[in-house]
C-alpha cells in the first residue's frame, strides 16, 4: 500500500513564517510524511525533534547539485541526524544540463559517500530531461542507463513527464523496482499552452493510472506538490489529500 507524503516546496511561504506550525497543520490533514527542500535555518536535532513529535516521517529532501558538490559531508551528516534516506538532486542549471559525463560522475561520488551513512540519491525529474540526445535517447533514460540502480534511484514526476508527451504510469512501469519516490503532481494547460499546477483531480493528468502503476512498481511514497496555487496553499493541498481519500474508498491501494 502506499504511504502518502507532501512536497513541503508546496507550502514554502507559510514555512517561512511559521516552520513548525506548518509542519504540525501537515500532520493534521493526514499526511504520513514530508519531503524537505530547505530547513529555513533550524537545526538537526530541531527537525528530529518536531517529526517525532508530529508523528511525520520524513521521505527524503531535495538538496541543490552545486551544494552536494560543494559540501556533501555536511549534507550527508545533517541527513543522517534527522533519520532521512534519500537526497535527491532536484534540477540541473542550464549550463549543468549538456554534460551526461560529468553528471554520471558526480552522481556515482554521491552516491557512494551517502551509502555509507545509509542515505540513497535519487534524481528527480522536470521535461526538460525529456529533450532526445544526439543518440536518441531523452536525457533522463540516458542518465538511469550510465548510472546503475544500485548508485541512482528515481523520483518521478508525473506533471512534468506528461507536459513532456509522456505517459507517466509507463514510465513508472519502466523503471519498477528502481522508483521509491512519485510526484503526484496534476496539472492544467493554459491557453498559451504552458503548464499550472492543479489541485489532485482537477488537471489532466491520469491520476489513478499514476497509483495503480506506483503500487505494482513497488513504490514506497507518492508525495503531493503543487509548484504553484491559485488558492492558498494550505487548501490546496487539503484539497488533494480530499481527492487521495475518495480515490482509496473507490478502492485505490492508498493508505490515508
Amino acid at each position: 500500500m502506499l504511504n502518502v507524503g507532501l512536497q513541503l516546496y508546496t507550502l514554502r511561504d507559510q514555512l517561512e513564517n511559521d516552520f513548525e506550525g506548518t509542519i504540525r497543520e501537515v500532520a493534521r490533514l493526514g499526511y504520513q510524511g514530508v519531503e524537505f527542500h530547505h530547513f529555513y535555518g533550524r537545526t538537526a536535532e530541531q527537525v528530529k525533534a518536531l517529526l517525532d513529535e508530529t508523528g511525520l516521517e520524513v521521505i527524503g529532501t531535495h538538496v541543490p547539485y552545486i551544494r552536494l558538490q560543494e559540501a556533501l559531508e555536511e549534507e550527508l551528516a545533517f541527513h543522517q541526524a534527522i533519520g532521512n534516506q534519500y537526497i535527491i538532486v532536484p534540477w540541473l542549471a542550464d549550463e549543468d544540463r549538456g554534460n551526461l559525463e560529468s553528471l554520471v560522475n558526480h552522481i556515482r561520488i554521491f552516491s557512494e559517500a551517502a551509502q555509507n551513512k545509509g542515505i540513497s540519491i535519487a534524481y528527480h525529474n522536470h521535461d526538460f530531461e525529456f529533450d532526445k540526445m544526439e543518440d536518441g535517447r531523452p536525457f533522463l533514460y540516458a542518465l538511469y542507463d550510465e548510472v546503475p540502480a544500485s548508485l541512482l534511484q528515481v523520483e518521478l514526476d508525473t506533471c512534468w513527464v506528461h507536459y513532456a508527451g509522456y505517459v507517466p504510469s509507463e514510465v513508472i512501469a519502466k523503471y519498477a523496482g528502481r522508483t521509491p519516490l512519485v510526484h503526484l503532481k496534476d496539472l492544467r494547460r493554459q491557453e498559451d499552452g504552458s503548464p499550472m499546477t492543479v489541485e489532485l483531480g482537477e488537471g489532466e493528468v491520469d491520476l489513478a493510472a499514476v497509483v495503480k502503476a506506483s503500487d505494482e512498481a513497488g513504490v514506497q511514497w507518492i508525495i503531493v506538490e503543487q509548484d504553484f496555487c491559485k488558492n492558498p496553499p494550505m487548501d490546496s493541498i487539503a484539497k488533494s489529500m480530499e481527492w487521495l481519500k475518495k480515490h482509496a474508498l473507490e478502492g485505490g491501494n492508498v493508505r490515508v
